[in-house]
């Protein structure tokens, strides 16, 4: 019996995935091998890993260098690349790996961000979901993290990391292409850590943070 929640539509579409390594980004485009409303099944030649976040782009476009937006989203299976029936995906037989994606619910308004939704929203300005790659730095530090944000607000955001950041902990954080940032500034923006918390399955971390002035 089919119980997955969405009806699948086997098409083949270009999709781009990019995710956080502890070395910086990275991004892979392949095509689909099935769709549905909830997620997506793409054969990969980079191995990942159940549990693991990343951001896709989908339909991709890559005549476009920039400004395609990315949606969040969650390894749910890795196997070989065959479909349901057992034969092999004679097309994409070069690949690894199949991985079925599902994409992440955006957190609700009235929610703080890590699912308790029955505690009062404290901060001074609504939050959206909004997936950029950022860079982020400790302010005596010339390395920055690459990394990618899960949602922003005025005063702050919210972003994925494979490093540690301790509470108060003063960053330095710009985005590439300056455009493309959410704040009205061209350059660095200085901010402090406000909390870091792990991500269920996963060695990443959330690190939430605010600007400062």
């Amino acid at each position: 019996m089919d119980r997955r929640e969405h009806h699948r539509a086997q098409l083949s579409l270009p999709v781009r995935i990019r995710w956080n390594t502890p070395f910086g980004q990275k991004t892979e485009v392949c095509k689909t091998l099935d769709i549905s409303r909830g997620g997506l099944l793409v054969p990969c030649q980079e191995t990942h890993a159940a549990g693991v976040p990343l951001w896709v782009t989908f339909p991709y476009d890559p005549s476009q260098s920039d400004g395609q937006p990315e949606m969040v989203a969650k390894v749910v299976r890795v196997g070989p690349a065959h479909n349901g029936n057992g034969s092999k995906w004679a097309h994409e037989s070069t690949s690894k790996q199949v991985v079925a994606l599902h994409f992440a619910l955006s957190s609700r308004a009235q929610a703080n961000g890590n699912g308790r939704a029955t505690e009062r929203e404290r901060r001074e300005s609504p939050r959206r979901a909004l997936a950029l790659p950022v860079r982020v730095r400790p302010e005596h530090v010339p390395w920055f993290e690459e990394a990618m944000t899960i949602d922003v607000c005025a005063d702050g955001l919210r972003f994925l990391s494979s490093r540690e950041y301790q509470e108060g902990d003063r960053l330095l954080v710009s985005f590439e292409p300056a455009a493309a940032s959410p704040w009205p500034v061209a350059s660095e923006t200085a901010a402090r850590v406000l909390r870091s918390e792990g991500v269920p399955e996963s060695a990443a971390l959330v690190v939430t943070i605010v600007r400062e002035g």
